[in-house]
């Protein structure tokens, strides 16, 4: 850690939202839950300035506006955070049909809460999904759904953490298998991002992805074969049967602690 900091700011993290938040994508047996992710690397370099600082998240896979407003606000008000992190709408906004201003309107409920806590709020664009054939239809409601985030953002005073602006997302090296969630390349530097956003200095150094696999036509249609069967038709049948990844799913770290901590 840089000696430029010498404390901080803040002394309770808690990280609120969907899969992306959990770290779904960014497998870690020792870490709970199984999974680390972004907030967990995140929560690491700050616990290397303050050893009394604590963390809590209970963000949860598949988890609509709604649902996390319902299920995960309350707690963490009681929880008395003083920095709070928020991904919300997503899932709803990749949804068919679904409004990005109806959504962004729901959103804005949950950061003015927040904010009356008085803790600092950071918040999440969208990625740009222009790299993603399968997503890339959904990218206009994805891009307005972002200006909304900055609107309300501004208007409530929270941080933004602009995913849309890392071009390293556009590589498919920073995805996991599902091409849904980000990979432990694509979390760590998820966590790069936030410190630079809340300006702290820190030691986290880009890394390098693997080199490209040799790939010819032949050998993309067959991945993308196996790909819509084993993710994409699941997650079809699940919206069509209202059902949600996240159902049986608890918050890993669901109450405040030193992020090395382990249940």
């Amino acid at each position: 850690m840089s000696e430029d900091l010498k404390q901080l700011p803040w002394s309770r993290f808690v990280a609120i939202g969907d899969s992306f938040t959990e770290g779904v994508g960014d497998p870690e047996p020792e870490s709970p839950g199984g999974l680390r992710g972004w907030a967990d690397r995140f929560a690491d370099v700050l616990a290397d300035v303050d050893e009394g600082f604590s963390y809590a998240n209970l963000a949860i896979r598949g988890k609509l506006i709604r649902q996390i407003t319902e299920e995960q606000l309350g707690p963490a008000l009681d929880l008395r955070p003083d920095l709070v992190s928020v991904c919300a709408g997503g899932n709803d906004v990749i949804r068919p049909g679904a409004d990005p201003d109806a959504v962004a309107l729901q959103l804005e409920y949950l950061l003015r809460k927040l904010r009356e806590s008085g803790a600092t709020v950071i918040v999440f664009t969208g990625v740009d999904v222009a790299f993603q054939p399968v997503f890339r239809s959904m990218r206009g409601k994805v891009a307005i759904y972002n200006e909304n985030v900055r609107k309300v953002a501004q208007r409530h005073d929270c941080i933004v953490a602009d995913q849309w602006a890392i071009e390293e997302l556009q590589d498919p090296r920073y995805w996991a298998d599902d091409r849904l969630h980000l990979n432990a390349l694509g979390h760590h530097t998820i966590a790069g991002v936030v410190l630079d956003t809340l300006n702290i200095p820190h030691t986290l150094e880009p890394l390098d992805p693997p080199p490209l696999p040799p790939r010819n036509w032949r050998t993309a249609r067959k991945d993308d074969v196996v790909w819509a069967k084993e993710h994409l038709v699941p997650w079809v049948i699940r919206r069509i049967k209202h059902v949600s990844s996240g159902d049986d799913v608890v918050a890993k770290r669901p109450e405040p602690a030193h992020p090395r901590t382990i249940d």
